[in-house]
């Protein structure tokens, strides 16, 4: 009797535990989208539609499922990271794939320590770079605790909350046109396939897609067994991103629909404390510290997890590695400021990612050295991904022809 109560205690406490690193990669696929350029574009983009945003946001959100779920299932059903997948594919590539994700995460981090200071010199009206390196040592704490892992997930699940419920608080007090915002987005005025284009690639583009499918499988949840876990993962991360950018999208859209122009050099800060006056901006810096610090442990987390590839000792010491990324980026940060050439190079790059990824990896699950002899992938799925596959393709070619000559 007593033998069946302890294995029952042990099948519940497994069960907890599993259902734990699903949501904790959930969040951290989830929190590592919103990063301070996620409040700035949501901001920038509602000012310009207006109600029919709302358009923008539901059609990104079901390519958003389709490139999530293809990336995740994949990786799953084969056991493999995404840059192994890509030299299955074609060898070599995945070598490239692991570059160009350590590249973008790199650059991009610097973005986010930089925005995680921002947010604490408008909470305590530190100097910026002292809030950054203060950033960089709570982010390198989290990976020196003995359950990193754990510690990740529980960070990006508290702080993904937080982020959620001020932010609603915020878009109540600005008073949306609901009624308007609802209709708009299923009957737009304007459409902008652009915005939806960045939107996507903003939310699953680059290292962010990766960042749970590759948690996942560091947790040993993968294979056929675990889809339909993984699947519902995949979804639950880009309905956290989701909930944040709509709520967002409302409060944006109550302030600006009064006629307020939004302060050019900060558009997301402005919405905070036009809608919830100096409470609210301060909430906002939270929102900007907690977006910071998620994403560095995103970026840093899924950028390592690539480098892998490269050298046998980058795996035996990932712990170590992931702390030097974080302490690099934060010191480039500190000494250099905001690097404006070095962020141009990588949202080049970054637009390249999500149609080479996607590509090979849809590529991958028609391959039986990749996903085995008795797994047949959707039909839809990969007409999803095709459809997404196309229209960044078409991004990240106007992408380079645009930004890559500012370069020179």
């Amino acid at each position: 009797m007593a033998s069946r109560e302890k294995d029952l205690q042990q099948k519940q406490s497994s069960s907890k535990g599993k259902l734990g690193v699903l949501l904790g990669a959930a969040f951290l696929m989830g929190s590592s989208a919103v990063g301070p350029g996620f409040l700035t574009q949501t901001a920038v983009f509602t000012e310009q539609l207006l109600a029919s945003f709302g358009f923008v946001i539901l059609m990104s959100i079901i390519l958003d499922v389709g490139v999530q779920m293809n990336i995740w299932r994949i990786i799953a059903v084969s056991r493999m990271r995404g840059q192994d997948i890509a030299n299955k594919v074609m060898p070599g590539l995945g070598y490239f794939l692991a570059f160009a994700v350590a590249l973008g995460g790199l650059a991009f981090n610097i973005g986010n320590v930089g925005g995680a200071g921002l947010g604490l010199n408008v909470i305590f009206g530190m100097d910026a770079r002292i809030g950054a390196v203060i950033t960089g040592v709570i982010a390198i704490g989290i990976f020196l605790s003995r359950e990193a892992g754990a510690a990740m997930d529980q960070i990006a699940r508290i702080l993904g909350i937080i982020m959620i419920a001020l932010t609603i608080y915020v878009a109540f007090q600005s008073d949306p046109p609901l009624g308007q915002a609802a209709v708009r987005t299923f009957a737009p005025t304007e459409l902008d396939v652009f915005a939806i284009i960045t939107l996507v690639g903003g939310t699953v583009g680059g290292y962010i897609t990766f960042a749970g499918g590759h948690r996942l499988l560091d947790a040993g949840i993968s294979g056929k067994e675990n889809l339909r876990h993984v699947t519902r993962s995949s979804v639950t991360g880009i309905l956290i991103a989701s909930i944040m950018r709509i709520f967002l999208f409302l409060a944006v859209l109550g302030v600006v629909v009064t006629g307020v122009k939004l302060d050019a050099n900060n558009p997301a800060a402005s919405v905070f404390l036009e809608a919830a006056g100096t409470i609210g901006y301060k909430m906002f810096g939270l929102i900007l510290w907690a977006a910071g610090i998620t994403s560095v442990i995103g970026a840093a987390y899924t950028s390592v997890s690539f480098l892998k590839t490269l050298s046998k000792s980058i795996e035996r010491h990932q712990k170590l590695v992931t702390i030097g990324f974080i302490v690099v980026s934060t010191i480039i940060m500190v000494l250099v400021g905001q690097p404006a050439t070095l962020l141009v190079l990588a949202g080049a790059v970054n637009g390249l990612i999500l149609p080479v990824a996607l590509g090979v990896l849809l590529i991958g699950a028609y391959k039986k050295s990749v996903v085995g002899d008795d797994y047949k992938h959707p039909l839809w799925l990969t007409i999803f991904g095709a459809i997404v596959f196309l229209a960044t393709a078409y991004l990240a070619i106007v992408t380079l022809i645009d930004k890559v000559p500012q370069l020179f």
